[in-house]
């Protein structure tokens, strides 16, 4: 009986230092300037009466700030192919970086510290992969967005619903420094509140065709009366970025819209 119980506890033993070296190893897999983001579900705002309506997401890293204008400098001046003059139309519109001074100069319109905005979803990418990296689909960028301050479910957490009404009802001013507000649960700095930012996969926004001679077109996704179908009729953030991704294009440069970058743990 007594041998039993110490076999019980050795085993218990062994199963602790598993679960420990298995978290230390994950750990160790974070890159520097990055943090874990444990695995959840993402629930879209909008599905079609066919479509799943959750999708498992698996744990990966993602960077705990935007990509700055000092660390785009870095990009293309070792990228000269991205740099203001030479980017090719096909992949930026004509306001590609257009706060800049010049190719390899920031200026006072682009602090360094400051998030890097006028980028293309193209010049988005491209940094991502030079730095062996990629792009957060929209699933783990909601799914990291949607922790407040305490918990990963910032539904719970009431000061943070009131800043997500505060920041997503003003319109964007002059960009601060990324990193100067508090982070979330996770450790990230700047989901809310400084910059809108790209994901891999923005275009999906729109779950059906978009030709009006489409015939498969579900009409009550483009219509004011589509918000009945939502998935939560009170994300009014939700619904704010929902249509923000849904009226980008590739190439778009916009003043207020930047990225950050993500990596599979």
């Amino acid at each position: 009986m007594k041998s039993n119980r110490i076999r019980f506890l050795l085993l218990l033993a062994t199963c602790w230092v598993c679960v420990s070296a298995a978290g230390a190893c994950a750990a160790s897999n974070v890159p520097p300037g990055m943090v874990a983001i444990t695995g959840g579900v993402f629930r879209p705002l909008f599905v079609s009466p066919t479509d799943p309506k959750q999708f498992p997401v698996p744990s990966f890293c993602l960077d705990a700030l935007p990509v700055t204008n000092g660390d785009f400098l870095e990009f293309v001046r070792a990228n000269p192919d991205w740099q203001r003059s030479r980017v090719k139309r096909l992949f930026a519109d004509e306001w590609y970086l257009k706060n800049w001074a010049g190719d390899v100069a920031l200026g006072t319109n682009a602090p360094p510290a400051a998030p890097v905005t006028f980028v293309s979803w193209f010049a988005a990418r491209a940094y991502a992969l030079w730095k062996g990296k990629r792009l957060p689909t929209t699933a783990e960028w909601e799914l990291a967005a949607a922790a407040g301050t305490t918990g990963p479910d910032g539904k719970q957490d009431t000061e943070f619903q009131r800043q997500l009404q505060s920041w997503y009802s003003s319109p964007s001013g002059k960009l601060g420094n990324v990193g100067a507000g508090h982070p979330n649960y996770w450790g990230v700095y700047d989901l809310h509140g400084l910059v809108w930012e790209w994901v891999a996969d923005f275009s999906t926004a729109m779950v059906t065709g978009d030709a009006r001679a489409d015939s498969e077109l579900d009409r009550r996704l483009f219509c004011g009366s589509g918000a009945v179908g939502a998935r939560d009729l009170t994300d009014y953030a939700a619904f704010m970025r929902y249509g923000f991704r849904s009226s980008l294009k590739a190439d778009y440069c916009i003043h207020n819209l930047g990225f950050r970058c993500a990596k599979d743990l």
